[in-house]
């Protein structure tokens, strides 16, 4: 071993190094040792550390904050591991991609080439990643479609939203799910026939044989891996799990930390854990109390930062809640997963125990139930800087940024949804007026609102140059620009996927900007998101990405 192995210090070298940090915003050079940054600036400024080796790896190559995902699922790992029926291509985590599937006929064809490749003719198909608003000249997807695909197997067809699945009739029987149920997101025909949807997620479990495939895939080391793998190949080093199941399934905790601590493992995880299953109350004083008992389990690549509730459905899938005056066209299916009265006392444990809450709102009118109630709870309980957090946070009206600036509500922007759903809110869902003010980024930098901006994955794929370009483009596939007032910057929509996501979960103070004193972890791009056009940000290649002074490069896929 010679002496450049024993060196403790690296100085990676970059064409630009884009640090987030505004009192040093941009460098050439980033030092090193043991994981964490020594100090960003020109070589002759960063090598007075000490004895180093000069790493050119990098010297094409822009060097920016690893990619903070506030808003992500382990789910975007497990779902491709069924087959894939959505509208878009998909990549999966060894760089290939996923066609994507834009007919009905096409659909069904792709469902019976995975029905031939089941050998137990007893075994449920799942499938994943349907959407039927991509379909407005059809009639909404029911069983009768699936039955064409199979009689006699059941058939479990689960929503990109994940918040809704289409089964066939032998799903139904096969679970015992007749008419007569009295359960809510059943969905009917005009004779009052049940047609095979299902809306939430009392209505999803009630076929269990379908919904449970769906559950335990996510719940799998694969999945778990395949996230650590797709997140590396976006320039990710930390994601949420922002459905975590550590309380409720507290088997699963010590995978996560068994896979998490792997060295090669290329991800830091923030799991945001769900105290009781949508809708469904519980005992939250002592749910809380365990809460606290798992932060004491966190480990340098695991971290449960707080608590998740979903209030809501979503909005493509009509089971948001909407404010007057309602949905342009459709049938409203809003459920709130809450009771109003008592969402009060769900909340107030976890804000007294310190807990970060982050709140599914796609509906402005749940969102407005948030945030009643953590201004109530603040009354009670004051807390400077929760930093509690509205996630989606769609349809957010202008009275509501501006109480959320006053009450330190943070928002989470599923900016997503202005490319993979933008026309159908335009022409469908909400409407002109309320699609150009989707993901108001603009307005929320003007009333003083912390934000970030989020991929929802596996809702849509792990990207966050693909987010970054959506709020500084707003362009949706049909050409349309969704509220050119709401564009916001490059540099401002880069802050929103790095220190701001990470202000959000209380680990601005490690992650989210390059400076001394955190963890070295980098995105590393072939271009400079701040200087390309801006139309051109989310087709930036990525080399990979460095966690705490590792390197982990982005898959290859085969030709």
């Amino acid at each position: 071993m010679n002496k450049e192995d024993l060196l403790s210090i690296t100085i990676y070298r970059a064409k630009k190094v884009i640090t987030m940090n505004p009192s040093n915003p941009e460098g050439t050079h980033v030092a090193v040792r043991d994981g964490v940054i020594l100090g960003v600036g020109s070589l002759e400024e960063v090598a007075g550390w000490g004895d180093y080796k000069l790493d050119n790896s990098f010297s094409e190559h822009v060097i920016v904050p690893g990619f903070v995902e506030a808003h992500a699922h382990v789910m975007a790992g497990g779902m491709m591991l069924l087959p894939y029926v959505g509208y878009f291509e998909r990549k999966l985590p060894d760089g290939s991609s996923a066609p994507g599937i834009k007919s009905y006929d096409a659909l069904i064809d792709a469902m019976k080439l995975a029905e031939s490749k089941l050998d137990d003719p007893d075994q449920p198909l799942v499938a994943v990643g349907f959407d039927p608003i991509y379909f407005p000249d059809q009639a909404r997807l029911t069983r009768h479609e699936l039955d064409k695909v199979s009689e006699t197997r059941p058939i479990y067809l689960q929503h990109a939203s994940g918040h809704l699945a289409t089964v066939n009739t032998a799903m139904l029987a096969e679970n015992n799910v007749t008419k007569g149920m009295n359960i809510e997101g059943l969905g009917r025909d005009s004779d009052g026939e049940l047609d095979g949807e299902l809306r939430e997620p009392a209505a999803m479990s009630s076929c269990k044989t379908g919904n449970r495939i769906v559950q335990m895939v996510n719940h799998t080391e694969q999945a778990i891996r395949d996230l650590g793998a797709l997140a590396r190949n976006a320039g990710i080093t930390t994601c949420t799990d922002l459905a975590g199941a550590s309380i409720l399934a507290p088997k699963a905790l010590s995978m996560w930390q068994q896979i998490t601590n792997d060295e090669h493992y290329p991800l830091r995880v923030a799991q945001y854990n769900i105290p009781a299953m949508p809708g469904a109350a519980a005992a939250f004083d002592e749910v809380a109390d365990q809460f606290v008992e798992l932060q004491k389990k966190q480990t340098e690549k695991l971290r449960f930062p707080g608590v998740k509730f979903v209030l809501d459905g979503s909005i493509q899938g009509f089971s948001a809640l909407i404010d007057e005056p309602g949905y342009f066209s459709g049938e409203d299916h809003g459920q709130l997963l809450t009771v109003p009265e008592q969402f009060a006392d769900w909340l107030r444990p976890f804000h007294r125990a310190g807990l970060n809450v982050h709140m599914h709102c796609n509906g402005n009118l749940t969102q407005q139930l948030a945030i009643d109630t953590v201004e109530k709870i603040l009354r009670e309980d004051p807390w400077l800087d929760h930093r509690h957090t509205i996630t989606h946070a769609q349809l957010t009206t202008q009275a509501q940024l501006r109480k959320m600036s006053k009450l330190g509500l943070c928002a989470n922007f599923f900016s997503n949804h202005i490319w993979y759903w933008g026309d159908q809110h335009y022409d469908i869902t909400v409407g002109p007026e309320r699609a150009n003010a989707i993901e108001p980024c603009a307005s929320a930098l003007r009333e003083g609102v912390s934000f970030s901006i989020h991929s929802d994955a596996g809702v849509t794929p792990l990207g966050s140059l693909h987010t970054m370009w959506c709020v500084v483009n707003r362009v949706t596939p049909s050409g349309r620009v969704l509220g050119e007032i709401e564009k916001i910057s490059p540099y401002e929509a880069l802050k929103a996927v790095t220190i701001s996501a990470a202000y959000q979960m209380h680990l601005d103070d490690e992650i989210g900007s390059l400076e001394a004193g955190k963890k070295a972890d980098f995105a590393i791009l072939e271009e400079d998101p701040l200087s390309v056009d801006s139309m051109h940000i989310r087709d930036i290649k990525v080399w990979g990405t460095v966690l705490a002074g590792t390197k982990h490069q982005a898959a290859i896929p085969e030709d």
